[in-house]
C-alpha cells in the first residue's frame, strides 16, 4: 500500500497530528484580501491617518478566529480521512489474500503420473481424489480407414451420388460423369456437413486410390458408403469397396483400472477415474500415481504473512507516538481502529476445535514483539507433507481462522461498514467547512466595504474642518491686520 503523505494537494502528512495539526490550512488563511486599494491609498489625505494599515488589521482582527477554527478543523479532517483511507487500504490487500487462503481452488490441485511413461500420460481437475491405480492399456482407439481399388487418376468414375454416414449424420455427395477420384475427394473434404470422414487420393504404383478416414476414432465414429439406385457401374463398385470391412477398422481403447473393464471411443480417457484425463499412447501397464499439490496452499499462506504485515506496518504508523517530536499518528486512540486490531488479534491467536493442527503457531506462524507474524517454512511444509486436509481445515470452514479474519475485515471494510461510513461523514464535514470558508470570505468582504465607507466619511468630514479652520484663520489674521493698519 502506498503511504498517504497528504491528502488533496496540501494536506499534512497522516503522522502529524497533535500540537502539529494546528498547521497550514488547506483552505483559504489569513485576512480577506482588501479590494478598492486605489481608494484606499487616497483615504486619509484629509485626516492623515493610515487608513490603508487601520482597515486591514480591524478585517484580520475580526476574521482570525473563524479562520483559526476553519483551518484546524479542515486539517484534523483531512487528516483523519487519509489515515481511514490508508486502514481501509491495507485491510482490503489483507483481505485478497484471505480470499486466496479460503478459495476451494486453492486446495484442488492434483498432480497425477503413469510411471511407465510409453503407456501415456495424465492430467487432473479440481475433483480429482489422491491414490494409486493399476493401469493395463490392451488396446488404442483407432479410426476407421477404408482404400478403394486403383484406377488411372484422370479416369472419370462415373455419374451418380454418393452417400457417406456417421452414425444418424450423413452426407450425399453428388459426382458427375467427368468427375475423377481427386474431384470427388474435394467434394467430401469441402462438404458443409461432413460428417467426419476426410478423403485424400494416394498416387501409387497401381494407380490412383481413394482414401477414407473417419476424423474421430472408436467404433462409434465409423463411417459406411452407398451409392445411389441410379448411380454408373463404377461408381456403385467405389462405393461396394469402400463400405467392405478390411483391416483398418475402427475400435475403442481397451484398458482396466484396477483390474475393472474400460472402453473409450478416444485415447484420451476421462470418466473412469474422477477428475483424471488418461492420454494413451501405447498398450501395457502402469501404475497411476495421484497426489495433492501442495504449492498453491504454500503460496496462499506466504502470501498472507506478507499481506498480514503490510497491514500491522500501517496500523502501527497509524497508532504512532514520537515522544521526542511530539508527533502522533493520525489515527492514535481511535476506537475504530482499536476494535479492529482486537478483534483481529484474537483471531490470530485462537484455535480451530477438531482440528489436529489447532494453532496459527502450530502451523510455524508466531507473531513477533512489533506486531507482526513470521513463517517458519520448515513447519508449514512438513505440516503440508503429512496432513494438507489439516491445514485446509485450519483456515477455511465457518471456524476457519482465515474465514473469521475475513470475517471481521469484511465487517469493518464494506461499503456500508464503519470506515467508510466514518470517511464519508467526515468528507462532509470538509464540504461543510469550504462552504463555511466561503461565508467568510464574503462576510469579510463587505465588513471591508463598510469600514471603507466609514473611514471615506471621516476624511471627508476631516477635510470640512480642516478647511473651516483655514477659512477662521486666515480670516482672524485678516481683521487683525486692518486693525492695525488703523
Amino acid at each position: 500500500m502506498s503511504s498517504i503523505s497528504s491528502v488533496g494537494s496540501s494536506t499534512t502528512s497522516y503522522a502529524t497530528t497533535g500540537t502539529a495539526a494546528t498547521g497550514t490550512s488547506t483552505t483559504a488563511t489569513g485576512s480577506a484580501s482588501i479590494s478598492g486599494t486605489g481608494l484606499l491609498s487616497s483615504l486619509g489625505l484629509g485626516s492623515g491617518l493610515d487608513v490603508n494599515s487601520i482597515i486591514t488589521a480591524l478585517v484580520s482582527a475580526q476574521e482570525s478566529g473563524p479562520q483559526a477554527q476553519i483551518t484546524n478543523q479542515t486539517n484534523l479532517d483531512n487528516n483523519k480521512i487519509a489515515g481511514l483511507t490508508a486502514l481501509s487500504t491495507s485491510l482490503s490487500g489483507l483481505q485478497a489474500a484471505l480470499s486466496e487462503l479460503t478459495s476451494s481452488t486453492t486446495y484442488s490441485t492434483y498432480t497425477a503420473s503413469l510411471a511407465n511413461t510409453a503407456v501415456g500420460t495424465a492430467t487432473t481437475l479440481p475433483d480429482a481424489t489422491p491414490g494409486s491405480y493399476n493401469i493395463d492399456v490392451t488396446a488404442l482407439a483407432t479410426a476407421q480407414k477404408r482404400i478403394s481399388a486403383a484406377s488411372t487418376g484422370a479416369s472419370a468414375v462415373g455419374a451418380g451420388t454418393l452417400t457417406i454416414g456417421v452414425g444418424s449424420k450423413s452426407i450425399n455427395v453428388s459426382v458427375s460423369s467427368t468427375d475423377t477420384l481427386s474431384s470427388i475427394a474435394s467434394s467430401i473434404n469441402n462438404a458443409s456437413n461432413n460428417p467426419g470422414v476426410s478423403a485424400t487420393v494416394v498416387v501409387g504404383v497401381n494407380g490412383s486410390q481413394l482414401v477414407l478416414t473417419s476424423t474421430s476414432t472408436g467404433v462409434a465414429n465409423g463411417f459406411s458408403v452407398s451409392a445411389s439406385s441410379d448411380s454408373s457401374s463404377g461408381l456403385s463398385a467405389l462405393a461396394t469397396t469402400l463400405n467392405t470391412p478390411g483391416s483398418n477398422e475402427a475400435s475403442d481403447a481397451q484398458l482396466t483400472v484396477d483390474g475393472i473393464a474400460v472402453t473409450s471411443a478416444s485415447n484420451n480417457v476421462s470418466g473412469a477415474l474422477t477428475g483424471v484425463t488418461l492420454a494413451l499412447t501405447g498398450t501395457g501397464t502402469s501404475q497411476l500415481n495421484i497426489t495433492q499439490s501442495t504449492a498453491p496452499i504454500s503460496t496462499a499462506v506466504n502470501d498472507f504473512v506478507t499481506a498480514y504485515n503490510q497491514y500491522a506496518s500501517n496500523v502501527a504508523t497509524l497508532n504512532s507516538y514520537n515522544s521526542s517530536t511530539g508527533q502522533a499518528g493520525v489515527l492514535l486512540g481511535d476506537p475504530t481502529l482499536a476494535a479492529i486490531q482486537t478483534q483481529i488479534s484474537n483471531v490470530l491467536g485462537s484455535s480451530v476445535s477438531g482440528n489436529s493442527i489447532g494453532t496459527l503457531a502450530s502451523l510455524g506462524i508466531t507473531r513477533n514483539a512489533d506486531g507482526s507474524i513470521s513463517l517458519n517454512s520448515t513447519t508449514l511444509s512438513n505440516a503440508l507433507a503429512n496432513n494438507p486436509a489439516a491445514v485446509q481445515g485450519l483456515f477455511t470452514g465457518t471456524k476457519g481462522i482465515a474465514t473469521q479474519l475475513s470475517s471481521v475485515a469484511s465487517n469493518f471494510n464494506a461499503s456500508d461498514g464503519v470506515l467508510q461510513t466514518q470517511i464519508s461523514s467526515i468528507t462532509t464535514d470538509v464540504t461543510n467547512l469550504s462552504a463555511q470558508q466561503t461565508a467568510l470570505t464574503a462576510r469579510m468582504a463587505v465588513y471591508q466595504q463598510q469600514l471603507v465607507k466609514q473611514y471615506t466619511n471621516l476624511d471627508t468630514l476631516m477635510t470640512s474642518l480642516n478647511n473651516t479652520s483655514s477659512y477662521l484663520t486666515q480670516s482672524l489674521d485678516a481683521m487683525n491686520n486692518a486693525s492695525s493698519k488703523s
